[in-house]
């Protein structure tokens, strides 16, 4: 990617050219059977454009409602918005419409555009004027005329790029403009939308570009859903911005077709998560992954038998990144093997999420003193860099809690090492003062996760949450799959054979079963649900009463 000037940050330039640059060749696919070339890829977004501005949006209507699976159809309507100078918002399909309907009543959306095959599954009621893509090729009203068809592949083969920039008026972004709003998870709480710029999610890309190293033969396997940062930044803008291929699949949960299509597309780039790739692990062939040289997770703790054992199966070392929804969202990540540069320096260290991405700058400080500290001591993690988001959409005084002197304070407590690699040690939200001690939700995790015997090896089984106690001020609660041990067994190998505390170790009547643990639609535990979950069990009934 070249120098990063105003320009370079402008997204929608950095599309047209790649797609110029790419030509006839193959510039995107997915698993539905579309595959389209630079040059259609970009008539396409021409023609879904103008067909928006003619038929559907208003000439005010800044941010419109998305609600489609990583698709072409996905890709080329979130291009197509950006092209208008919109903000696309990405609607997470897998929450409630009454979720969903604070999300569009927050950004005032007025249409969302989705399929009518999409619709049908994801069984919402929102309150919007809904768009089916389907209505484009179907009603006579709406369809693209020959002449727009012409017009549009005329523009996108024969135009040069600078003079269809300007006439699209793409000359007049400006780097801090919204490109997107993307709502945060809700796996603590309620969602908020986080406004990312231009220059946010450029520099996240320039970034990439420099770690991984892409090139022209590269191919993104896209699976992660566009309404999550990482599927956002990575597998939709990084492959328009970046002259590579991507191929798409709309679940990441289906792991065969997932395979096929990196075995069909010589995919070269995977990004998901622990929980997606265990799923791989049991479906997918060695033969359907040998282009991949790639992967890199992120959202939750990348288990070391996991590694190990995709590692062993595939000879594909999964490396570890972190990130947030408010850091556009990449801040650090461990360089994979086969992209590390051929010098002494030092950039994967297992159990770690790596070192800072070029342009952003790490803090540590005590979370009782805010003083900053040193490194090898733990603290809370703050970001500086151009990858800080613009703010909550609406909401400045959230934003202003998290964001200090342009520092974001991430919520996770964490330490840097001597060569600077960042280790995360626990979220704020997820430990407990139990007796005056900071007791790590995530920490018993591992360890329970460790010593439970299970005939699925790669799935959690267990998940670590509190509830208030009038005693202790809090009691931690186990919310578990079907176990073969009893509570006490696990109980003592926490003790016996991690060496745990015992402030550390639940009591045996602080574990509840559950056939399944609730994930959120991006592969993380949903902690909002854990928690519901152990207070409709273990909170205080209406009379303030703690139950047993």
């Amino acid at each position: 990617m070249e120098n990063q000037t105003q320009d370079e940050m402008n997204l929608t330039r950095l599309f047209i050219r790649r797609c110029k640059q790419r030509g006839r060749q193959s510039k995107i696919a997915d698993s539905m059977g579309l595959e389209f070339s630079g040059y259609k890829l970009l008539a396409g977004t021409l023609i879904m454009r103008k067909l928006l501005r003619q038929h559907v949006l208003d000439t005010d209507e800044e941010c419109v409602g998305v609600l489609l699976p990583p698709t072409v159809p996905a890709v080329i309507v979130n291009l197509a918005l950006t092209l208008d100078r919109r903000a696309a918002v990405n609607l997470n399909y897998t929450a409630t419409s009454e979720v969903l309907n604070a999300c569009l009543k927050q950004c005032h959306i007025k249409h969302v555009i989705t399929s009518r095959k999409a619709w049908e599954k994801f069984d919402l009621d929102l309150e919007a004027e809904i768009i089916y893509l389907e209505d484009f090729r179907e009603n006579p009203d709406l369809k693209a005329g020959l002449f727009n068809k012409l017009s549009a592949l005329f523009s996108a083969c024969v135009t040069p790029a600078g003079i269809l920039e300007r006439n699209l008026g793409l000359h007049e972004v400006k780097e801090e403009d919204l490109l997107t709003i993307i709502f945060t998870s809700g796996s603590t709480g309620v969602p908020k939308g986080v406004m990312l710029t231009h220059a946010n999610i450029g520099s996240n890309i320039k970034a990439i570009d420099q770690i991984v190293k892409l090139g022209h033969e590269d191919v993104m396997i896209g699976i992660l859903p566009f309404f999550h940062s990482f599927g956002f930044t990575a597998t939709l803008w990084a492959t328009m911005a970046l002259d590579i291929k991507a191929a798409y699949h709309f679940s990441p949960l289906e792991g065969k077709q997932i395979g096929k299509l990196c075995q069909r597309h010589k995919g070269t780039i995977l990004l998901a998560t622990p929980t997606f790739l265990r799923g791989f692990l049991h479906r997918c062939s060695p033969e359907e992954f040998a282009s991949v040289d790639v992967i890199v997770t992120g959202a939750e703790k990348l288990p070391k038998d996991l590694a190990d054992a995709f590692e062993e199966k595939f000879n594909i070392q999964p490396v570890e990144g972190y990130g947030a929804t408010e850091l556009s969202p990449l801040v650090s990540v461990n360089v994979p093997p086969s992209r590390s540069a051929d010098n002494s320096q030092i950039d994967l260290k297992e159990g770690t999420v790596g070192l800072p991405i070029p342009g952003v700058t790490t803090k540590i400080t005590d979370l009782d003193t805010d003083e900053e500290l040193g490194t090898n001591a733990s603290g809370m993690l703050w970001i500086k860099g151009p990858n800080v988001m613009k703010g909550y959409y609406g909401r400045q005084d959230l934003t202003d809690e998290v964001i200090l002197d342009g520092w974001y304070r991430t919520g996770d407590v964490a330490e840097i090492d001597d060569d600077g690699f960042i280790r995360i040690t626990g979220r704020v939200s997820r430990f407990s003062k139990i007796g005056g001690e900071m007791v790590p939700h995530v920490r018993i995790e591992e360890m329970l996760n460790e010593i439970i015997e299970s005939t699925d090896e790669d799935a959690l089984m267990a998940a670590v949450t509190a509830v208030p106690d009038e005693k202790r001020g809090e009691r931690l609660i186990i919310i578990h799959r079907p176990l073969q041990q009893t509570p006490n067994e696990l109980r003592e190998k926490l003790a016996d054979e991690k060496g745990m505390p015992n402030i550390f170790i639940p009591s045996a009547d602080s574990f509840y079963e559950t056939e399944e643990l609730p994930l959120l639609g991006t592969g993380k535990l949903d902690l909002k649900g854990i928690k519901d979950m152990a207070m409709r069990q273990f909170g205080p009934d209406e009379t303030g009463e703690v139950e047993a």
